[in-house]
C-alpha cells in the first residue's frame, strides 16, 4: 500500500522514509493538504497531514470520495480538522499524543532568553562591526515570577526550567500538576497570574474555550514590562489586540512561534512575495518582537517520536487495533 504524505519538510523525508521502510510504500509531498491539493489523494486509502494541513469540510469531503479511509496527522493539536465530519464520513483520524515536551519547553525559554537579552538586536548589529551596548539591557529572572497558563508536560517541563532560574512560580489550568505543586507553583486565578508575572508562557491547547485567552482585557491586566511567550497555538492570542498593546509601548519583549492565521504562510517561502497580512507585517516590525515559524516542536527528538508514533498509527489501523491516538475509529 502506497501511503500519501502532505506537508513534509526537506528534514523529515528521510526519517519517514526509513520509519516506514519494510512495512508500506511512502510518498511524501512538500504542498500542504488543503482544498486545492486534496485530489491528490484520490486512490489512497492512507494519507498522513502536518499540522497546517486544513480539513475542512470539503477537504474531507473530496478525501472520501476519493477512497481515503485514515488521515494520521503528524501533531498533537487537531483543530484543524472537522472530526464530526470525518466521524460522519465514516473516516477514522489519528494524531500523535504526545512527544518529546522538552522541545517545546526549550524553544520557549529560547524565545524568553532572545527577547530578554535582545540576543536577535544584538547579532544584527555586529554583523555589521557595531559593538555598542546601547538598547540591548536585559534583567536578571531569578527571583522574579513566571506565570505558566497550562500546566501539562510541557508546561511542566518549562516549569522546571523556571525553578532552575530560581523564580517564584504561578500556575493556571484545569487541574493542578501534583509535579509543579511540588516545585513550589502556586496555582491563581488566570488574572492574578497576568498581574504579577514578569514572564507569562502559553501551554495549553487552542479549544473553544481557550481561543483569545489573552485577548485585549488579559493584555491590559499583564506589566508593562512583562514578556509573553506563545509557543503552543496562535489562535490563544487575540494578535490585533497584541498589536495595539504594542503600539502603545508596552511589554519588554514578545516571542511567538505560531500566530493565528499562519495557514498558508508558516512553513512556505514568502521572502519574494507581497505578504497582504496587515497584523503580522505590523507585528514583525516592532523591536522587541521575535517571531519564528511554528518549530518549536522541530528537534530531531521530537520529530522522531513524531514519525515512529504516525507509523504505528498506520499499523494499528491496518491491523484494526485502536490506542489512544485514534481521535475518530473507524466505523
Amino acid at each position: 500500500m502506497e501511503i500519501l504524505a502532505f506537508g513534509v519538510q526537506a528534514d523529515e523525508k528521510p526519517l519517514i522514509e526509513s520509519a516506514f521502510a519494510g512495512h508500506h510504500e511512502v510518498r511524501c509531498l512538500s504542498v500542504f493538504l488543503d482544498e486545492d491539493t486534496a485530489p491528490i489523494a484520490t486512490g489512497h486509502e492512507i494519507i498522513s497531514t502536518s499540522v497546517n494541513a486544513d480539513l475542512n469540510p470539503r477537504v474531507l469531503q473530496t478525501l472520501a470520495a476519493g477512497g481515503t479511509q485514515l488521515v494520521a496527522q503528524r501533531s498533537t493539536g487537531f483543530n484543524n480538522i472537522d472530526l464530526d465530519v470525518a466521524e460522519r464520513l465514516g473516516m477514522t483520524i489519528a494524531r500523535v499524543s504526545s512527544y518529546s515536551p522538552h522541545s517545546v519547553a526549550e524553544f520557549a525559554w529560547t524565545l524568553a532568553m532572545a527577547v530578554n537579552r535582545r540576543i536577535v538586536r544584538a547579532a544584527t548589529r555586529t554583523r555589521d562591526f557595531d559593538f555598542r551596548l546601547d538598547g540591548l539591557m536585559g534583567r536578571d529572572l531569578r527571583g522574579r515570577t513566571v506565570g505558566v497558563l497550562g500546566t501539562g508536560k510541557i508546561g511542566e517541563a518549562f516549569t522546571r526550567i523556571a525553578h532552575g532560574f530560581g523564580m517564584r512560580l504561578l500556575g493556571w489550568d484545569v487541574a493542578e500538576n501534583p509535579a509543579c505543586v511540588e516545585l513550589g507553583m502556586t496555582y491563581v486565578p488566570k488574572d492574578q497570574l497576568l498581574a504579577e508575572s514578569d514572564l507569562v508562557t502559553l501551554h495549553v491547547p487552542l479549544l473553544p474555550a481557550t481561543r483569545r485567552l489573552i485577548d485585549a482585557d488579559a493584555l491590559k491586566v499583564m506589566k508593562d514590562d512583562a514578556i509573553l511567550i506563545n509557543s503552543s497555538r496562535g489562535g490563544l492570542i487575540d494578535t490585533a489586540a497584541l498589536v495595539a498593546e504594542l503600539r502603545e509601548g508596552r511589554f519588554t519583549g514578545v516571542g511567538l512561534d505560531v500566530y493565528e492565521a499562519e495557514a498558508g504562510l508558516f512553513f512556505l517561502d514568502k521572502s519574494l512575495e507581497a505578504v497582504d497580512d496587515d497584523t503580522l507585517a505590523r507585528l514583525v516590525t516592532f523591536p522587541n518582537v521575535l517571531v519564528t515559524s511554528h518549530q518549536a516542536y522541530y528537534t530531531e527528538d521530537a520529530v522522531g517520536q513524531i514519525i515512529d508514533a504516525t507509523v504505528r498509527n498506520v499499523l494499528d489501523y491496518t491491523a484494526g487495533r485502536r490506542s489512544e491516538n485514534v481521535l475518530v475509529p473507524r466505523s
